[in-house]
């Protein structure tokens, strides 16, 4: 377990040091904004610099910006997830702080490019071990709860947001490479994580109430019990059928492990549902 842990944390941090040599070595300069919260810090460092004459660097922006979206993600979604997160966003204001703010090319279109390649890389991997850069990836998963409507739908109306601003606060242009970036690095991290997607897990266990009451304790998930039995032992069982996002499948992994190690669980890819898909404040009936 400990060389589990061991490993989401060094993977976690090199995501934030790819997504900090992303702005700091592409983006920032070419006025190219990222995607979530980091476009939104790269874009209040831009405006108190240029029209209020205050230096505060896009790092430093950007874990302000983080500090109350961990206290809702660790109350809404999940203690694990928004650990990680933080251990992410931290890492990633300390590599900004660090690195040279600098452009390692004057061509625009290539720091959208590899800027966005380069970010993406970073988000996906840190998404793929349940963990995220924080920011909009927290707000997106409360209020999709909320509405049950896909996280993608808030992430392209916050990055609609700041594309609008960068035409309107700079050159129209601005606002063009990065729409470049921010498709380049959605296709990237889609690639390596499709992070809106929801799955199944159809988890086998004596522990059946055990891990319901753990798992109600952690997400706002229903969770269907069926009776079960071992071909092979005859041993009589319960199947525990559940649909969650991507975002809680590493929390669900640990609950399992920490309640019953010895469950046999199957996580599939969910297509598509209908009906009733559980939202915060909802009972089950």
């Amino acid at each position: 377990m400990f060389f589990i842990e061991a490993k989401r944390i060094v993977t976690v941090i090199l995501g934030a040091l790819l997504l900090a040599v992303s702005l700091n070595l592409f983006l920032i300069n070419a006025n190219v904004y990222a995607s979530g919260f980091a476009g939104i810090a790269q874009l209040l460092s831009s405006v108190l610099s240029d029209f209020a004459g205050i230096t505060v660097t896009t790092g430093v922006l950007l874990l302000v910006l983080n500090v109350p979206v961990f206290i809702l993600g660790w109350f809404k979604v999940g203690k694990g997830f928004t650990i990680y997160s933080i251990v992410s966003v931290i890492f990633t204001t300390i590599f900004m702080e660090i690195l040279p703010v600098m452009s390692l090319s004057d061509d625009i279109i290539l720091n959208a490019v590899f800027g966005g390649v380069i970010g993406g890389v970073g988000v996906g991997i840190s998404l793929k071990l349940g963990a995220s850069t924080g920011g909009m990836d927290i707000v997106a998963m409360v209020l999709s709860r909320l509405q049950d409507k896909p996280i993608g739908t808030y992430f392209l109306l916050l990055n609609g947001i700041i594309i609008v601003a960068a035409g309107f606060l700079y050159e129209p242009e601005n606002a063009l490479y990065t729409m470049v970036a921010l498709y380049v690095s959605t296709a990237v991290i889609d690639a390596i994580h499709t992070r809106h997607e929801k799955v199944t897990a159809m988890i086998v266990t004596r522990k059946a109430d055990e891990l319901q009451e753990a798992i109600h304790n952690q997400m706002v998930r229903g969770i269907t019990i069926m009776p079960a039995k071992g071909g092979y032992t005859k041993e009589e069982k319960n199947m525990m059928y559940l649909v969650i996002t991507r975002y809680e499948l590493y929390d669900l992994e640990k609950i399992i492990n920490e309640v019953d190690p010895n469950a046999f669980a199957n996580i599939v890819q969910t297509v598509g549902i209908f009906g009733f898909f559980r939202r915060e404040g909802q009972s089950i009936t």
